[in-house]
C-alpha cells in the first residue's frame, strides 16, 4: 500500500513530513474534524479520472456546515486540490482522503466561534477494503452489540470524525470474532449500514436499500440504484430486520472503499438458497461489473460527463 509522499496542506503541496499539526489541536481532543473517501481510476482511454469529485466535495461542505464552521476554501480550489495532490504523487488509480478539522485553539469543548479550519489532501494506493476474497467470493458479516446512535445523538448526514468511533468498536468486535464487517442497527432494531458502507438486500427479484433517514448519503449507493435502474431492476427504500436480512436471496455492501462487495454470511447463516447459498447472487456481480466499466470509462455517454474528473 503505498503512501504519496506529497499532501495538499492549506492549499500548497507540500512534502508530507512537514503537514503536521500540533498536539493541541482541538480535533485530537474532541473529534471536530470531517473527511471524504474517494477514488481515482485508470481509464480505458489512459490516464487516471476521479469518481464523482464534486458531489464529494460538496458532501465535505455539508459535513463542516453541520458542526457549524466554514471552509475558507471553494468547491473549485478543493476541487484542484484533490487533482494537485494526485499529480503530485504520480497515481493514476488511488484512494484519495480529504480532511477539514478544527486546529490549534482553544482546549475547551467550546472551539471558539469561528475557529479556523484545517485542511489536508493526501492520497494512497489501496486495493479492496474487505479483501479480494470478499470482493470475489463473498464478505461474513456480524450484526453489532453496538447500535448506530440516535439522529438526535449524531449527525447522520456527516462524515464527521468523531461519530466514526462506534464504528471502530464495532467493527473491532466484529474481526475479533471472524467476520469482516459489522452491521449496525438503530435504535429501534432496524438495519441502518456497515461501518463504512451502505447495505442492499435482494428478495424476489426486488432491491432494497435502507431510507435515507438514519444513514449517511452515500455516492456510490446514489450510483449503484441508477445502475440497478438501467438494468431496469425494482428499488425499494424501506426499512427491514435482520431476519429479514438473513433470508435474502442476496445481499451486498456499497461505498468507495469498499465499492461492491458481495456478502456471502450473516451471522453464521449463509445468504441465498440451497446450492446458491453462500456465494455472490447474479444481480450483486452484475451491478459489482457495471460499477467496475463506470468508474473506468467504459460506459461513456450513458452516465454523466462530470461524473469522471481527469487527473491532468
Amino acid at each position: 500500500m503505498a503512501r504519496g509522499t506529497k499532501i495538499w496542506w492549506n492549499g500548497k503541496i507540500v512534502p508530507e513530513a512537514e503537514a503536521r499539526l500540533s498536539l493541541f489541536a482541538h480535533v485530537i481532543h474532541y473529534g471536530t474534524g470531517a473527511f471524504e473517501g474517494i477514488r481515482a481510476y485508470k481509464q480505458k482511454a489512459g490516464g487516471g479520472a476521479i469518481f464523482r469529485l464534486r458531489e464529494h466535495m460538496m458532501r465535505l461542505e455539508d459535513s463542516i456546515k453541520i458542526m457549524g464552521f466554514e471552509l475558507s476554501q471553494t468547491t473549485d480550489e478543493l476541487i484542484q486540490g484533490v487533482l494537485d495532490t494526485c499529480k503530485a504523487n504520480n497515481f493514476e488509480e488511488c484512494y484519495v482522503r480529504p480532511i477539514a478539522f478544527v486546529g490549534d485553539g482553544p482546549l475547551g469543548v467550546y472551539p471558539g466561534a469561528n475557529p479556523k479550519i484545517d485542511v489536508a489532501i493526501l492520497n494512497w494506493e489501496w486495493g479492496s477494503y474487505l479483501g479480494d476474497k470478499g470482493i470475489n467470493e463473498g464478505a461474513k458479516l456480524k450484526v453489532s452489540s453496538f447500535i448506530r446512535p440516535h439522529v438526535n445523538s449524531v449527525m447522520t448526514k456527516g462524515k464527521i470524525s468523531g461519530q466514526y468511533l462506534t464504528g471502530v468498536i464495532a467493527k473491532r468486535e466484529a474481526i475479533s470474532q471472524g467476520y469482516d464487517e459489522a452491521l449496525m442497527l438503530d435504535p429501534e432494531g432496524y438495519l441502518t449500514e456497515g461501518t463504512g458502507e451502505n447495505l442492499f438486500m435482494i428478495k424476489d427479484g426486488v432491491v432494497k436499500t435502507t431510507q435515507l433517514t438514519s444513514i449517511l448519503n452515500g455516492i456510490t449507493r446514489n450510483t449503484i440504484m441508477q445502475l440497478l435502474e438501467r438494468r431496469k431492476i425494482k428499488v425499494v427504500e424501506t426499512r427491514f430486520t435482520r431476519d429479514e436480512l438473513w433470508c435474502a436471496d442476496e445481499v451486498f455492501l456499497t461505498g468507495t472503499a469498499a465499492e461492491i462487495t458481495p456478502i456471502s454470511v450473516i451471522d453464521d447463516r449463509k445468504i441465498g438458497r440451497y446450492e446458491k447459498a453462500g456465494k455472490p447472487g447474479p444481480i450483486s456481480l452484475a451491478v459489482q461489473k457495471d460499477y467496475a466499466a463506470l468508474v473506468r470509462g467504459e460506459l461513456s455517454g450513458e452516465y454523466p460527463k462530470e461524473w469522471l474528473t481527469p487527473i491532468k
